[in-house]
């Protein structure tokens, strides 16, 4: 591969991951700028900062095998907190702000609710490909837009109270295997 090819095939892999991440790390940062004053202004110094130290992220999570994107996500609101800081104590000069302490503390609960979020969505998108097909689709279905409970009945034949006992059935049987899936992710990690 050349050199042109790898410094392709690197910024790709930096788009999409940011990409991928992007809700995660504006979700975080709204979460520590009351009002979202200069949202747009930390996330553009978040990501150009991101990018210039991208390498170091990739050496890092080599030894440990290829960054999934939540590893990324966390990198990058790390980032983010410290662009934060910086923010707040600019307009620390002319306005009442929180105190670093909180923000930091802050910051750190934020953090621990993105990895605990994607836990449950890896065990969740785990459950799901547990159960059979068929299962699996009428459980999703029922959350689609526009299908409903009583559509679904016409559309198989089936009587609406079945098919809601069904899919009380299947709810119950996936939030079963999440706490599950959860309490042994959290005795492994």
């Amino acid at each position: 591969m050349t050199e042109n090819e790898s410094d392709l095939a690197r910024n790709q892999r930096f788009i999409a991951l940011l990409a991928r991440t992007e809700h995660v790390v504006r979700r975080f940062t709204l979460g520590l700028l009351p009002g979202g004053e200069g949202i747009d202004d930390v996330l553009q110094e978040t990501a150009l900062e991101a990018w210039r130290k991208f390498a170091e992220f990739e050496e890092n999570k080599e030894t440990e095998s290829r960054g999934t994107s939540s590893d990324f996500a966390c990198w990058v609101c790390v980032i983010a907190r410290y662009k934060i800081l910086s923010y707040q104590r600019d307009r620390s000069r002319d306005r009442m702000v929180f105190r670093e302490e909180l923000l930091s503390e802050l910051a750190d609960l934020a953090m621990g609710d993105i990895q605990s979020r994607e836990a449950e969505l890896s065990a969740v998108e785990h459950c799901l490909e547990q159960m059979g097909e068929h299962s699996r689709r009428l459980l999703l279905s029922v959350h689609r837009y526009g299908d409903s409970v009583a559509k679904i009945a016409e559309e198989t034949q089936r009587k609406p109270r079945r098919l809601y006992y069904q899919i009380n059935v299947l709810r119950s049987t996936l939030l079963d295997c999440v706490r599950t899936r959860m309490a042994k992710d959290q005795s492994y990690g």
